[in-house]
């Protein structure tokens, strides 16, 4: 069974998340979605409510697992068996950083990083910068999927 984890924060989920992980999941059999739990940071939603929201609106493509997970991301990896990590790239900006991850992920468990593209459309598109065109009451509708800009929308208070 081929398998592969798409990790970020996902707060919240975005239509370019989505756009990557549905194309994950037409190339592997199970593909895991894990939250990264990150302590320093104060998250808007909650990592239950992010888990939610993933689950819903992915529950159409039949093979996504979500999940939590805090420590490093190989490990995540080593304790299920997942052999590859699935990341978007949305500029060569996104590349810089992303290769030293992916080499220090190999170089300490073997774990091989695939890229992906975003497609052109969500090419500028980031959990921060919804938040914050939300925040101001700017329309988001088409950067998040229904569920979400639900969510959001009570989380901010906006109408």
């Amino acid at each position: 069974m081929r398998r592969a984890v798409c990790p970020g924060s996902f707060d919240p989920i975005t239509n370019g998340h989505l756009d990557i992980i549905a194309r994950a999941s037409r190339l592997y059999d199970v593909v895991h979605v894990v939250v990264m739990i990150n302590q320093a940071k104060k998250g808007l939603f909650s990592v239950e409510k992010r888990i939610e929201l993933i689950r819903e609106v992915t529950a159409d493509y039949g093979n996504v697992q979500v999940e939590a997970y805090h420590g490093l991301l190989v490990d995540f990896c080593k304790q299920r068996d997942i052999p590859a990590i699935v990341k978007g790239l949305r500029a060569v900006s996104d590349f810089d950083y992303e290769l030293q991850m992916a080499q220090m992920n190999n170089g300490l468990s073997g774990v091989e990083t695939l890229f992906i593209p975003t497609s052109p459309t969500y090419s500028f598109l980031s959990s921060s910068l919804v938040k914050e065109v939300a925040n101001w009451g700017g329309d988001i509708s088409h950067l998040v999927p229904p569920a979400v800009l639900e969510a959001l929308t009570e989380r901010l208070g906006k109408d």
